[in-house]
């Protein structure tokens, strides 16, 4: 019961302000971004020492280095932080921005209008940095957010919170639209995601189990995406020299998040001129390959290769979001195919093509059904700062408002606004014999 009261209390501090937080000035809410910024320089010294601690505590847990690595806030990381919030400022302010207006032939103007979604709860693992992404789009687009952070960085993520309502504070910026569950205990995100009417979103940012759990035990919306597995087709009228420096990017840069490819697609007819010294790179990269029939007898019996990991792939291997140095390889006879490959193993997260072909590049953007699809570029793009947009609560895969990186104005939504004066409805009226009546 207490963790209930608890959720309840976090819940209704966050919606209590809602109706300020749609008309607060846009000069407030820059305001007070770039004085968490000018905050979260000031006082770096002290996000590293509470960060180090959720470092250490991740280490004597035996977490994996994919999630330490996603944990750890450096000053690199932290001048990423601090920028964001700066572009965030930035970018123009789409609360109460009319994207279309038209008159009836009745007279009537009808509008719709960006509103902010109102409460938003994000669930998320290790990356502290999400705290800042989620609450300066937050602050921005007038929405009150609910911070609920995995326990292995709740010090990071305490230190960074204070210092985001520090700042509210000074700029008269709602403190109360930042909230942060600062227990452990799971059964307080059980119960967020139940209340219904009160929280108006949830989003998940990590892995697919944390993902799948929000979903299945969610009674509110959750905009998600459960794993990334990306492709990357190299067609046969590639131009092989951008396809080595865009396949090792994708793959190797960081290969622990939802962006990095996963599988490798290669046109037949290029697959001795270009595997073998891809094979090489990437195996001098560190990166295991798991081979279909064809690619595995290349690889092998190529007499520079013999240090290469590479091994037969499984059907499994194919669906598998590796977020490691690993990549399936798969070898095809058409565009086509290779389409066919992606619909039945992507994760409609972030796929693309390498050609020369404008028809055929065309035609993989328009039927491969991804979140972001790309010709002759990396996927690792797939990422809201990296697009324009500021920052990202997260990538959505879903079919609905928001699709991809989900920034300022995916946590807005259109209403309909209309403009009248005294227009009726078929014109049905109070009949004149009754306002008569009244006037007797």
């Amino acid at each position: 019961m207490e963790l209930k009261v608890y959720a309840e209390e976090k819940v209704d501090r966050a919606r209590k302000v809602l109706r300020t937080l749609s008309s607060i000035p846009t000069e407030v809410k820059n305001r007070t971004l770039l004085t968490a910024a000018e905050l979260l320089d000031k006082k770096r010294d002290h996000i590293k020492e509470q960060n180090k601690k959720d470092v250490e505590y991740a280490v004597a847990q035996g977490l994996s280095p994919a999630l330490i690595d996603r944990l750890v806030l450096n000053d690199k990381r932290i001048d990423g932080m601090i920028k964001v919030l700066k572009d965030v400022a930035s970018l123009p302010d789409p609360v109460g921005e009319i994207t279309r207006m038209w008159t009836l032939p009745n007279g009537l103007r009808v509008g719709r209008m960006r509103v902010p979604l109102g409460v938003i709860f994000i669930v998320y693992e290790a990356r502290p940095n999400v705290t800042v992404e989620a609450a300066s789009l937050c602050i921005k687009s007038s929405n009150a957010v609910i911070l609920r952070g995995g326990k292995e960085a709740i010090n990071s993520n305490r230190a960074l919170v204070e210092l985001l309502r520090e700042a509210s504070v000074k700029e008269g910026f709602p403190e109360e639209a930042i909230q942060f569950i600062d227990r452990p205990e799971r059964e307080i995100v059980w119960e967020i995601l139940k209340m219904e009417g009160k929280v108006d979103v949830a989003i998940p940012r990590g892995g697919e189990s944390l993902i799948r759990a929000v979903a299945e035990n969610a009674k509110v919306p959750v905009i998600k995406h459960y794993k990334g597995v990306c492709n990357i087709y190299v067609d046969e009228e590639a131009d092989l020299e951008k396809a080595y420096h865009i396949v090792y990017n994708a793959k190797v840069q960081r290969p622990s998040v939802c962006n990095a490819v996963e599988n490798l697609i290669i046109h037949r007819n290029i697959l001795n001129s270009f595997l073998p010294k891809m094979a090489y790179i990437l195996g001098r990269a560190g990166v295991e390959l798991r081979c279909d029939e064809e690619s595995l007898k290349v690889i092998k019996s190529h007499p520079k290769l013999d240090f290469v990991k590479a091994v037969p792939a499984t059907e499994e291997d194919y669906y598998e979001e590796f977020l490691d140095l690993i990549l399936a390889i798969k070898v095809v006879g058409s565009l086509d195919e290779a389409i066919e490959f992606i619909e039945k193993y992507g994760s409609k997260h972030s796929d693309a093509i390498i050609t020369e072909n404008y028809t055929k590049a065309m035609k993989f953007l328009a039927e491969v059904d991804s979140a972001a699809v790309y010709v002759n570029a990396s996927t690792r793009f797939t990422d809201g700062n990296e697009f324009g947009l500021g920052a990202e609560m997260g990538i959505s895969t879903d079919k609905i408002h928001a699709r991809g990186p989900m920034a300022l104005e995916e946590l807005t939504i259109q209403k309909f606004v209309i403009l009248g004066n005294g227009q009726l409805r078929d014109n049905f009226r109070i009949p004149d014999e009754i306002l008569a009546e009244w006037n007797t």
